[in-house]
């Protein structure tokens, strides 16, 4: 009620004058008047609507925000109601851009690529990481037909079975390297084309399976060894023990070969288990060297010349069952892969305020397109003489992964013909002095050993 009292109260006081002024100048007069006056009224309701036109039409509601036309009476009321109206939708329409800003900054970052599609398979928005994956260009490709711009079989068909649960992997249009899983997931009308890079997990599938393979193939032949000597023995109940004794013999040998492997598998494990946390222990290096070049003496049984240089009485804090495991694999490698008659040194020195333990053979050597793939499971330069050695293909991922939880990196040197360099190389905060309290082994010191 209270938008009519105006216009109301207007219409009253006209005939109040018009009746006024007819008792005074006669009837006639005042219906004149009444006439002049609803005219004038007209018309000034047709002006301030032709206002209130022109002021929507001229431009924007942000623009025609606050640029309301002046006015009394109910026209006044009318443009301040319009200008609330006005201040509300813009607001919102502030808000829902914001929103929808933020929506499409969430969505541009999301790695996975993220294409929408109408029900005609046309492109209606697409992010970067689709341009990654698949090339598409939002503003370039809007309202393309995603079938004319990938045009792989494997997809054409995905796009047209409409199978909702289906994922498709299939190798990226940019690239054979990238292996990709798609899925549509439908709202609406539209479709969602959902893309993800699935490289690294196809590279660890493809890992794992070649560690089973690999682990199967190294077991079989010492088991199927074992097994035809057992049957064999089994079925010679006649034989004496001196013809029994190669037989024995050659079962141990392949016995201790599944053990090292074994054993080498649970390290690995452990080492890339987790839980396993590194204790953090006073390791005497110089006191481990000289004992690894004991071992090297009866691993090598007088075939090499072994000797052992320390030029430092560092120390190094870690694992002092890791650090002995890594430093063993480095110098039984050099033992199984030097010829009898050739030299084999190790070495403990500080080298720029690092710790440096070096095992250096008179090998073969190893081609260059091979060391980066030395610390491979099972990688292996030449198979057949690493089962002749009793190699299990594992100490240098062991090697590698007991350094990296130290924070030291193993460098490699080798010339073909000439022998090779392996150093396990330990920052300055690893390294530890001696004290009193410690069993220190005098340095410098040199010791050759043809054991």
């Amino acid at each position: 009620m209270g938008f009519w009292w105006r216009p109301l109260g207007e219409l009253m006081a006209l005939a109040f004058a018009a009746a006024l002024f007819g008792l005074a100048a006669g009837v006639h007069a005042g219906l004149g008047l009444l006439g002049l006056g609803l005219l004038i009224l007209l018309v000034r309701q047709f002006w301030f609507q032709a206002r209130l036109a022109r002021w929507l039409e001229e431009g924007t509601l942000a623009e025609s925000l606050g640029a309301a036309p002046r006015a009394l009476g109910v026209w006044g009321d009318i443009y301040y109601r319009l200008n609330k109206l006005l201040s509300r939708q813009s607001r919102s329409n502030t808000e829902l851009a914001n929103a929808l800003g933020q929506f499409q900054q969430a969505a541009e970052a999301v790695p996975d690529g993220l294409v929408i599609l109408d029900e005609n398979d046309r492109i209606q928005w697409c992010n970067p990481a689709s341009n990654r994956y698949l090339g598409l260009d939002c503003r370039r490709d809007h309202g393309q037909y995603i079938s004319y711009l990938m045009r792989q079989a494997p997809f054409l068909d995905f796009l047209r079975e409409r199978d909702y649960s289906r994922r498709l992997v299939c190798r990226s249009p940019l690239s054979r390297e990238t292996a990709l899983s798609m899925q549509l997931v439908p709202y609406g009308a539209q479709k969602l084309l959902m893309v993800r890079d699935i490289t690294d997990l196809e590279r660890v599938d493809a890992m794992r399976r070649d560690f089973i393979a690999n682990v199967s193939h190294e077991m079989r032949t010492p088991l199927t060894v074992v097994g035809g000597f057992v049957e064999t023995l089994a079925d010679a109940q006649d034989m004496k023990a001196e013809d029994m004794r190669p037989y024995l013999q050659l079962m141990q040998s392949h016995t201790q070969r599944m053990q090292r492997l074994i054993e080498d598998l649970l390290m690995l494990s452990r080492l890339e288990s987790t839980d396993h946390e590194r204790v953090e222990e006073r390791v005497p290096v110089p006191a481990l060297v000289h004992e690894l070049e004991g071992e090297a003496g009866q691993l090598s049984r007088g075939r090499h010349r072994i000797s052992a240089r320390i030029e430092s009485g560092a120390w190094l804090s870690g694992s002092s069952q890791e650090i002995h495991s890594a430093f063993s694999n480095l110098v039984s490698n050099a033992v199984r892969y030097t010829p009898a008659g050739g030299s084999i040194t190790l070495t403990w020195k500080e080298e720029g305020g690092e710790g440096v333990f070096a095992v250096t053979d008179s090998g073969e050597g190893i081609a260059p397109e091979h060391l980066p793939r030395l610390t491979e499971r099972f990688y292996r330069v030449d198979r057949s003489r690493s089962r002749e050695t009793g190699g299990t293909g594992l100490g240098l991922a062991i090697v590698k992964h007991v350094l990296t939880r130290h924070g030291a990196r193993l460098d490699i040197q080798s010339i073909v013909g000439r022998g090779s360099t392996f150093a396990a190389i330990f920052p300055a905060e690893r390294l530890l002095t001696a004290t009193q309290e410690d069993n220190v082994i005098p340095f410098p010191a040199e010791r050759s050993d043809a054991a």
